[in-house]
């Protein structure tokens, strides 16, 4: 879908502001590195975001695999198995933290594991997030994040012209900034999906 295509290239886009205020792991911006996961099977299947992270300055780094999913999807604990079996072959010896971010419009029925395995992973579910609290953090990266958040009844419109004034203002003197995130908010119908609320 196209809604969950736009909101992994969010992801690429925002991992730091990701990682620290909704995943609310202490991380060393600077120590986050990209890693290629991309695995030669019959099929084609490359995990949405792996990196690694060093939590704290005095902790040891980490790998750190969040998934995107916009709709109930009942294989996706079996997925995520796969994704750390992928990673933890690729990467033995570090330790991984697993998280799933649901942003889809209808309820979370996911599990967040298989429990019969002794699996589980976090599982985070955007629609019940406050908009607020990444709009308190007033960076742009924290305001496009914002746009996948409950609104908790407030009109959408009035959100998103706060968010889009806010990111003009937080950019002005950068116009190809201020457009890049403003691409991130219009893209893939991330308005029309609360519009249609």
């Amino acid at each position: 879908m196209q809604k969950d295509i736009v909101t992994k290239s969010l992801i690429e886009e925002l991992a730091a502001c990701l990682v620290t205020r909704l995943l609310k792991i202490p991380v060393v911006p600077a120590s986050i590195e990209w890693l290629d996961t991309e695995q030669h099977r019959v099929e084609y299947r490359r995990a949405d975001m792996v990196v690694r992270i060093q939590p704290c300055e005095d902790e040891e780094p980490c790998l750190l695999h969040l998934e995107i999913q916009n709709n109930n999807h009942p294989q996706m604990p079996l997925r995520m198995l796969r994704y750390y079996t992928d990673i933890r072959l690729r990467w033995p010896k570090e330790p991984l933290r697993q998280y799933l971010i649901y942003t889809g419009k209808a309820k979370l029925d996911m599990p967040a594991g298989l429990p019969d395995f002794n699996y589980c992973y976090e599982l985070i579910d955007m629609r019940t997030i406050d908009c607020a609290l990444l709009l308190s953090e007033d960076t742009p990266d924290a305001l496009v994040l914002a746009i996948l958040c409950d609104f908790k009844g407030r009109s959408a419109r009035d959100i998103i012209s706060y968010i889009i004034k806010r990111l003009h203002q937080l950019t002005f003197e950068h116009d190809d900034t201020f457009r890049r995130y403003l691409h991130m908010l219009c893209s893939g119908q991330v308005f029309s999906y609360h519009l249609r609320g």
